[in-house]
């Protein structure tokens, strides 16, 4: 879908076309709009075909008077296997035309939109759009890790209870999450700095806005690296506590195992087919019986005694 916004008093709106809009925004685009992408807005195909790849790295190109950013955003997937991870958003502009392109649809868009109409912020050049594109990536990362977070925390629940599987795969699911989200924020710092430290614009800058975009990364960051670690402590207590139930239910086994092993050995000694000094009691059954069942017992208390039962 393309979208094209202008400025406004209120914000940013919605344009009647390219002409009078200065940014076009391509989410998902089809066939159609790809073509109108390619041959009307003049986008090198180049640029195109690497914001198509869902694997590609933060980085600022230039090229006969064009310049491509891709940012990587978060986005919610219908993976169950992989429920939160990142795209890249790539920004494409000359001095007349500037695009966003992302091949996945996202929450951010719409945000930064509505988000600008509440503030009745305006975007002043296309540096500008990308630093508050950055910003706004920031902010998502953030939301989407609460989110993460509080499935930590109903997987951690779940499993004070009792150890599954299910469980287990949930919290490994958010570990994945989490190390795609550490990788991508690294990225866009990077990117980051480098836009920053651009020769030919870094004093057109406004220094407030890159030091909230600084700020915001660097929180993204930090409270990705945070959870990753808690989670990568829990996920080795468990495997811990797994071990350790393991090795207490092999021990018992065996411990129930040499207990039963005593009257069977007691049997086995009095039914061999020799002469023994009860084959002719008429209480030579109970007694080895009985005696069977008296060493189990200071078997068991001696076990129990050692911990082993």
């Amino acid at each position: 879908m393309i979208t094209y916004y202008k400025n406004n008093a209120t914000g940013l709106t919605v344009a009647h076309g390219h002409t009078e809009s200065i940014w076009v925004s391509a989410v998902n685009p089809t066939l159609s709009e790809k073509t109108y992408l390619l041959n009307e807005l003049k986008l090198p195909e180049a640029f195109y075909n690497d914001i198509e790849d869902i694997d590609e790295r933060p980085r600022i190109e230039f090229e006969d008077g064009w310049c491509l950013i891709i940012v990587r955003i978060p986005f919610k997937s219908d993976d169950l296997k992989l429920p939160y991870t990142t795209a890249p958003l790539g920004i494409i502009f000359n001095e007349t035309t500037c695009v966003s392109l992302c091949f996945v649809e996202n929450e951010l868009i719409d945000d930064f939109i509505t988000y600008s109409q509440r503030k009745n912020i305006t975007v002043g050049d296309n540096f500008s759009l990308v630093f508050r594109l950055l910003l706004s990536s920031s902010i998502w990362f953030q939301k989407y890790l609460k989110q993460i977070n509080l499935g930590i925390k109903y997987a951690e629940s779940n499993l004070e209870k009792s150890v599954r599987n299910e469980d287990l795969q949930a919290l490994f699911r958010m570990e994945k999450c989490l190390e795609y989200f550490i990788t991508s924020l690294k990225g866009n710092e990077l990117l980051f700095y480098r836009i920053k430290n651009l020769k030919s614009h870094k004093d057109t800058f406004d220094p407030d806005m890159v030091e909230d975009v600084e700020i915001e990364i660097k929180q993204a960051q930090d409270t990705t690296n945070i959870y990753s670690n808690i989670l990568t402590g829990m996920m080795d207590a468990y495997a811990s506590v797994i071990s350790n139930n393991l090795n207490v239910v092999m021990k018992r086994l065996t411990s129930i195992s040499i207990i039963l092993m005593i009257p069977t050995l007691v049997a086995s000694l009095y039914g061999m087919n020799v002469p023994n000094s009860l084959q002719e009691s008429p209480y030579g059954f109970a007694i080895i019986l009985s005696a069977s069942l008296l060493l189990s017992v200071i078997g068991v208390v001696l076990f129990r005694k050692k911990n082993l039962f």
